[in-house]
């Protein structure tokens, strides 16, 4: 599939072990991971707790299995200035990991009052509000950040995320209006933008321009629905089964599929999906990913004549 498409086609490792759920999937050793993927024919994956953590190790194990890292998902706090010189440390020893990993994209996070703050994981969405003034923060900690990335000839991409500040439509819009299109691009998560009251395939048309990066994972309609009726957080929803691969949910993917290829998108498009490995196989269900992404690519180029 991979030599099908213009796309780099990659698969997130937490479709095996959970990252913020540890006792989901940590049966799963680094290397079974990597033999699932490359028996899947994925290209590449992004970083797992499973991982050695030394560059020269990470490459060699990855190169065992044909695969690459496509990057790795990292939080920051850029929202309190006093934390500012601290994160842009941490943050810039991430990009040198990355860089010696050959990754070209950062991807970030704001977490201030999220569902990674105990005191706030089962808050409503509006006490995660940024002010005025944290807003701004976040915008000068994120310019710093991608001036520091393109230093390197990297992108940051901002990932938009259930539960925490930048997660509704009208976040990510703030966010992109007031932040530098040559120094933040964005991260596309179809689960996430379904999650926060927004349709992806919107988001890809107004902000496609921005758009560097994406995930593609789907959401059970059913679950998402309990999940707001019931006021659940976001730990708890995915432990409840609100995400799945595309193809098993709400998300119809086809005119995404298509308006990718019509943009000429030819960056990594990353299968993920956070759900309990032990009620859905992460092999079987990335096999009907793949299947139904297969489809979906030719019937696009088929209608594109």
């Amino acid at each position: 599939m991979a030599e099908a498409v213009p796309f780099k086609w990659g698969v997130s490792p937490i479709n095996w072990a959970n990252e913020d759920l540890p006792e989901l999937g940590d049966r799963y050793t680094g290397e079974a991971i990597l033999r699932d993927m490359a028996r899947l024919g994925f290209q590449g994956t992004e970083f797992s707790r499973k991982f050695p953590r030394d560059a020269s190790q990470l490459k060699a194990l990855l190169a065992r299995y044909g695969l690459v890292l496509a990057s790795q998902w990292k939080w920051v706090r850029f929202c309190d200035p006093q934390r500012r010189e601290a994160e842009l440390a941490a943050l810039a020893a991430h990009i040198a990991f990355l860089d010696a990993m050959g990754c070209r994209h950062v991807i970030v996070c704001e977490v201030t009052r999220s569902f990674q703050d105990a005191a706030y994981r089962e808050a409503p969405r509006e006490a995660r509000q940024l002010s005025d003034a944290e807003w701004a923060h976040l915008v000068d900690g994120l310019h710093e950040a991608g001036r520091l990335c393109r230093a390197q000839g990297m992108r940051l991409v901002y990932h938009h995320h259930a539960d925490t500040a930048v997660e509704t439509p009208e976040a990510i819009g703030r966010l992109l209006a007031h932040t530098d299109p040559e120094r933040v691009s964005l991260l596309l998560d179809t689960g996430h933008a379904v999650y926060g009251g927004g349709d992806p395939l919107d988001l890809l048309r107004r902000y496609g321009d921005r758009i560097a990066y994406v995930h593609f994972k789907d959401v059970r309609r059913a679950v998402l629905e309990r999940v707001r009726a019931d006021g659940l957080p976001f730990l708890e929803a995915v432990r409840q089964g609100v995400f799945t691969v595309p193809g098993d949910g709400c998300i119809d993917f086809g005119p995404i599929v298509a308006e990718l290829l019509a943009r000429g998108y030819d960056g990594w498009v990353i299968v993920e999906a956070e759900q309990d490995p032990e009620q859905a196989d992460p092999f079987v269900y990335a096999e009907k990913a793949q299947a139904y992404l297969r489809a979906l690519l030719a019937d696009a180029r088929r209608s594109a004549g």
